[in-house]
Parts: C-alpha cells; structure tokens; sequence
C-alpha cells in the first residue's frame, strides 16, 4: 500500500471519544481496506467513540450488531442509504433499519437524478469513487434503475420522502442528504424540520456532484443542518484543501462535522481519518476548541450519543 502521512499524537488527543460518521469497510460489493470487526479493535486503540458503517447498497444496522457484540467497547453504528438497491425511496426498507436499530438514513447517492444527471468532470489528477465502476457494470448488464427522485417534476418533496422523513423523526435517527443536487437538498431540508427531524447533516458538499456554495451552505446550516467535511473529499483532489478551509471558516466550524469517508484500499487507515483532518486544521490555524467540536461534540450529537463533559450546550458559540 502507497505511503501515508501519520497523525501527531496531539491530534490523536483531540478526536479521542469521537465517532467517525462516514466510512465505507468490509464486507462490502467492492474491495475494501478493513474489515469492521478489526476496524472496532482499531478505534478502541486509538480512543475513538465508534463508526457508522455506509453502504450505497444494503442496510447495515445487523451487521454493526455483530460488531458491536465481538467487540463492546466501540459502538459500530447501522445505517440505510435509499438506493436502487433497497427500493429507492422506501419507507418499509426504512422502518426496518430503524427497527434493527440504524442511526443514519442517507437520501439517494449512486441513484440520485443529481448523481446521474451531473455533469461534473473529475478535476485533473483527483481519484475516482469506487463505486462508480460497479454502477458501469449494472448499467452495461442492463440493470440501471430509474434515478430516485426526491421531489415531483414541479419541486415539490414526495409523498414517500415526507413518508421517509416522519419515520426518520419517529426513530430520531439522522438525515444525511446523500449526492442530491444543493436545491433539492434545501427543499428536503426545510421538509424534514417540518416533519420534525432533529439531526440532520448535509452530505460532502465539496464533493464533485455537489459542490455547494458558501453563502448556501450557511443557508442550509441556518435550517439546522451541519456541514459533513469528508476527509476523501479533499485528499483524493475533488476539491483544494484551500476551498475546503475556506468554507469550514466561512460556515463556521460549529456547523460542521468532520468524517472521513475512508476505507478504500488506496488511501489511509481508517482510524487515522478523522486525526489526519484534525492535523491539517491545527496547521492552518484552527484551534484545538474548534476542531473537538467538529470532531468529537458534533459527531456525538448527530448519532445520539451522550455529551461529553467538555461538550458545550448547543446554540451556543462553537457548539
């Protein structure tokens, strides 16, 4: 495997008791880095709270189950992204998840009219997802499902998105917005608080089918979302770091939450994820209050997990 920087052991201080709410790791469909049971051993070395298993094609709340049973000391977190693969846009799927105990219901990635529609080209040099192979193959055997929509042909959220978003307020679980276009992810957002959802999170909006201005990704922390800053997304070259600085100062690093979106077998360890992000922030003059909050006080409110004692109240400056 390629050479990779190592995080200080200050910034391994700075995230310990923080979740990573954004990894990809085996089993999976594609090759992965870890396998989850070895990754949990990892975490607990390093300090770190526990992980929300991602899938763009299956539920992962039994398997984190399992994880969570081989290995107690870190709590592996389930999820649902809404797919093809799962039916799309769901509710049965989702009610399920819940009910086995998922965390985390991303809206459509792989599927989304945005995904598929976008036009975006990869900057020069920056790494492609894995995933977009795999959607070449099913699409050269036939097998390329209609986008799944979120809104009507005149904007409007779906009945089985609102449906979608009252069992995510049900269960309190957390609404991440997937690789919907920024409008979409706005309309949803603004449908979601009205339905009563609490945690939300705005998906990588660096990454290349979302790129999210500024001025909206104040607006969509404005409506109660925080702003996902995935590690991959800079360090595979979708994005500079520069602009990926710019808009954690910008949005504010309280609207923030760091991930890493790690675990494919070319880029770094898994549990080094979130302490190599916390490196970068300290070296461009965030502090260590602001890239805990980002880390560790965000990452735990949007899971549910039980605050720490150094987290702040939330609403307030740098919470």
């Amino acid at each position: 495997m390629a050479d990779h920087p190592q995080p200080s052991g200050h910034a391994r201080e700075l995230v310990r008791g923080a979740y990573d709410v954004h990894i990809h790791v085996a089993p999976d469909v594609m090759r992965r880095r870890v396998d989850d049971v070895t990754l949990a051993e990892r975490f607990a070395e390093v300090g770190m709270a526990g992980f929300v298993l991602k899938s763009h094609y299956v539920p992962t709340a039994e398997r984190a189950e399992v994880v969570r049973r081989a290995r107690p000391e870190v709590d592996a977190l389930g999820a649902i992204t809404l797919n093809a693969s799962v039916g799309g846009m769901n509710p049965i799927a989702v009610e399920i998840a819940a009910r086995g105990g998922a965390k985390v219901v991303w809206l459509p990635t792989v599927d989304s009219a945005n995904q598929r529609e976008c036009q975006a080209v990869e900057p020069e040099g920056a790494t492609p997802p894995m995933w977009a192979k795999l959607q070449d193959d099913l699409r050269a055997a036939g097998m390329a499902a209609d986008p799944v929509d979120v809104l009507t042909l005149g904007g409007e959220v779906t009945e089985r998105t609102r449906q979608v978003l009252r069992l995510i307020a049900k269960h309190d679980m957390a609404l991440a917005t997937g690789h919907l276009h920024q409008d979409e992810s706005a309309r949803v957002i603004d449908a979601a608080v009205a339905e009563g959802v609490r945690r939300i999170v705005v998906t990588h909006p660096e990454f290349t089918s979302q790129r999210i201005g500024v001025e909206r990704q104040r607006a969509l922390a404005a409506k109660g979302g925080l702003l996902e800053r995935c590690f991959t997304t800079p360090y595979t070259g979708k994005v500079s770091w520069d602009v990926w600085f710019h808009n954690i100062r910008a949005a504010g690093p309280e609207n923030s939450v760091l991930s890493s979106d790690l675990g494919q077998p070319f880029n770094p360890p898994v549990e080094d994820g979130l302490a190599l992000c916390a490196d970068r922030l300290l070296a461009e003059g965030f502090t260590d209050e602001e890239v805990r909050v980002m880390a560790v006080h965000n990452s735990r409110w949007l899971v549910g997990a039980d605050p720490l004692p150094d987290a702040p109240v939330r609403g307030e400056a740098g919470a």
